[in-house]
């Protein structure tokens, strides 16, 4: 199995996986992967709780579906172990609709005889990506005043994760 290329060849946001061409086969993405997030609210999204934290993008930029799962994953388990599944609730608020393209090109020898270049270079679909701008939330962690710095801390991990820099938010909710 191929390796995932370095997170640098996506991280510009670029335009939504469109393409004109005179022949209609050919003008859209035939399928999309799967996406690898897992469930997109975690805790218990009906109770009310007194504070929403949220972590929000500095920058403009795509993050890809695994780097989302895995931020969720440890902010998730540090709020699970210590507070269980009652004492909070954490929504990741992207989704991952951008599919990610590659177009391979061949390398060693006799490529130059099976390599197009490129001449067909839209590419095939590779992953999936959430497209962010500035100033857009990427988590939301609702907690009561006992559990805000562990909530602080669950996201501070989750932003280490990420390939942007993030800062932390706190409202009170009435």
């Amino acid at each position: 199995m191929a390796r995932i290329r370095k997170f640098v060849s996506y991280r510009r946001i670029e335009r939504p996986y469109t393409r004109t061409s005179k022949y209609k086969g050919k003008s859209y993405i035939k399928i999309s992967p799967n996406i690898k997030v897992i469930g997109f609210d975690l805790g218990s999204p009906k109770k009310s709780f007194q504070y929403t934290l949220k972590l929000v993008s500095k920058d403009n930029l795509q993050i890809r579906d695994n780097a989302l799962e895995s931020a969720k994953q440890t902010s998730n388990k540090i709020l699970e172990t210590s507070l269980g599944l009652s004492g909070y609730h954490l929504k990741v608020k992207p989704y991952p609709y951008h599919v990610l393209r590659e177009n391979p090109l061949a390398s060693g020898a006799g490529a130059d005889r099976f390599s197009t270049g490129m001449q067909k270079s839209f590419g095939k679909p590779l992953g999936n990506a959430a497209q962010i701008r500035t100033g857009d939330s990427i988590f939301h962690i609702s907690v009561d005043k006992g559990n805000l710095e562990l909530a602080k801390t669950a996201l501070t991990r989750a932003s280490k994760k990420l390939p942007c820099s993030c800062m932390i938010q706190v409202t009170e909710n009435r």
